[in-house]
């Protein structure tokens, strides 16, 4: 095996490799929103309710680079699994995928 692959390897491994995504606590999601950097989750959910309809599953603000954003699963009338994301400083809609 090449040397560098076994360098990246043994450091997946060892876990010194840091996601580019991590998740936001609220504690620290409160901060952003009294600071202006993100939007209260509460604008987030009527963007939700206008853009896909249903019973929301889980809720998760994650860092991905330098921005935030809201990742909100739920479940329409179907019975159809959705998850959404926004971006948590614009509330603008990122990707909408249902999951199988």
């Amino acid at each position: 095996m090449p040397k560098p692959l076994l360098i990246i390897g043994a450091l997946l491994l060892s876990g010194l490799l840091i996601s580019a995504q991590a998740d936001i606590d609220h504690r620290e999601a409160r901060k952003l929103v009294a600071a202006g950097d993100i939007l209260p989750l509460q604008q987030i959910l009527d963007r939700v309710e206008q853009e896909q309809p249903g019973r929301i599953l889980e809720v998760e603000l994650e860092q991905e680079h330098d921005s935030y954003v809201y990742e909100i699963e739920l479940v329409d009338e179907q019975g159809q699994v959705w998850e959404l994301e926004f971006n948590a400083e614009t509330g603008e809609l990122i990707e909408r995928e249902r999951e199988d």
